[in-house]
């Protein structure tokens, strides 16, 4: 059957309308009735007409919703090593219609075990398409300079790995071997044996909404010293007098633009981190507004203004720290948590670099982990964001802490600015608004 492609540069215009992500999910229905316009053909005419209306409706899918939780084991995995046992790893990869595997997740190194049970993985069923849909979990030796040996690998479905599990049995690995011109499949000893899953259901953002919820906005950002002196153009924090936004103003002004949607009351927690006050030591979280006794502003526009206002108050200093702002985040959660408020909390760091303080801001994101927080971090800049990408933890290893405690779930998502520009900035941020929580 031939499907006919409409251009639609020959269609007739009926009017257009537009809106927001945020006007739409706030509604109790989810829906929308919008009034279409058609605007004059004349470039130089302002007149529109009113051609009638066109109602949106949204809706989640489920499984985005469902996240499994996996511990994979294996036993008896041939050595690959000449003087030592190997040291193995997973990586699980989903299939596409053409064949290809794209890697979805991938586990930690273990040194030296040929026996090996890995941290528990966490696979989102949207992530991987469906839970019938093909895995290939490979088994590689680790090796330093990247070349990695295939130990054996497996093909399952989230579907069968339920069963193996349930079934409490193993699935021998296979080994793709040359034989004259083929390849054919080489069964091994080593098996692959499923510890644990569990399937859970993630409540989203918008459940949260749906159930009554009022999201409080709140802002941290970072005054160190590698933004370099704001008094110079080159400065990441430079106030321009021809009125035109640095970094951490656009960065400030277009998610808040979003998220103020969702706050009714319009007055938002700001902090700043890693500068200096006045005749004081170094803080790593001070209220942006310069009040020894409350951090809130009002609005956007009250945002802006006491970051400007900070810069002129304090001295850029230094290191990066994280865990303090996330802690003292978490402490407000806390307190609305314990009082019974409907009240979820969206926190945005604004940074320019590497953090110092790693594992203290893993430590303070597994503890927040239980808590109805979500955290947007922004890059501003040009530096290496690659421990931003650890916390943001999207490869489905959860943040582990000191304690060995795993976080509960994933409360952080990371962008680098660059890349939020690179396209509608508003979309970009509503698609990451709509992964809280994740």
């Amino acid at each position: 059957m031939m499907i006919q492609m409409l251009k639609l540069e020959e269609q007739q215009s009926l009017g257009e309308a537009c809106c927001t992500l945020s006007e739409l999910v706030t509604k109790p229905n989810r829906s929308l009735t919008l009034d279409l316009i058609r605007r004059e053909e004349s470039v130089s005419s302002t007149h529109s007409q009113h051609c009638g209306k066109l109602t949106v409706h949204a809706e989640e899918c489920f499984s985005s919703k469902s996240t499994a939780d996996i511990i994979l084991r294996c036993i008896d995995l041939e050595s690959k090593d000449l003087f030592s046992k190997s040291d193995p790893f997973l990586v699980i990869s989903k299939l596409v219609e053409s064949g290809i595997s794209i890697p979805v997740c991938k586990t930690e190194v273990l040194k030296n075990d040929h026996n090996p049970t890995w941290k528990p993985v966490f696979l989102n069923i949207q992530q991987v398409g469906s839970k019938d849909s093909p895995l290939v979990i490979e088994c590689f030796n680790f090796i330093s300079n990247g070349k990695h040996d295939l130990i054996g690998k497996v093909q399952k479905s989230l579907a069968d790995l339920e069963k193996l599990h349930l079934g409490r049995e193993g699935e021998n690995l296979y080994l793709p071997t040359l034989v004259g011109h083929n390849y054919e499949n080489k069964i091994l000893n080593s098996k692959l044996l499923v510890e644990k899953f569990s399937e859970t259901v993630q409540h989203t953002f918008l459940d949260y909404l749906a159930g009554g919820f009022e999201l409080n906005f709140m802002v941290a950002i970072d005054f160190t010293a590698s933004n370099g002196n704001p008094r110079l153009p080159d400065s990441l924090h430079y106030i321009d007098p021809s009125g035109r936004l640095n970094a951490y103003q656009k960065a400030i002004y277009e998610v808040g633009e979003v998220l103020q949607f969702y706050d009714a009351d319009k007055r938002y927690p700001a902090w700043g981190f890693g500068a200096r006050p006045i005749d004081g030591p170094v803080s790593h979280c001070f209220n942006l507004n310069g009040s020894s006794n409350y951090c809130e502003v009002q609005g956007i526009q009250g945002i802006m203004m006491a970051y400007t206002s900070a810069l002129f108050n304090v001295s850029l200093a230094g290191p990066t720290l994280f865990g303090h702002v996330i802690n003292r985040a978490s402490v407000v959660a806390c307190d609305s948590l314990s009082t019974g408020a409907k009240k979820y909390f969206a926190l945005l760091i604004i940074t320019d670099g590497v953090i110092t303080d790693l594992q203290e801001t893993k430590d303070a994101l597994v503890k927040a982990s239980d808590l109805p927080l979500s955290i947007l971090i922004v890059g501003v800049g040009g530096a290496d964001f690659k421990e931003m990408e650890i916390l943001d933890a999207d490869k489905g290893e959860r943040l582990e802490s000191t304690t060995g405690c795993i976080a509960s779930r994933d409360i952080v998502q990371f962008v680098p600015f660059r890349d939020l520009q690179s396209k509608s900035s508003t979309r970009a941020c509503l698609n990451m608004l709509v992964q809280f929580p994740k």
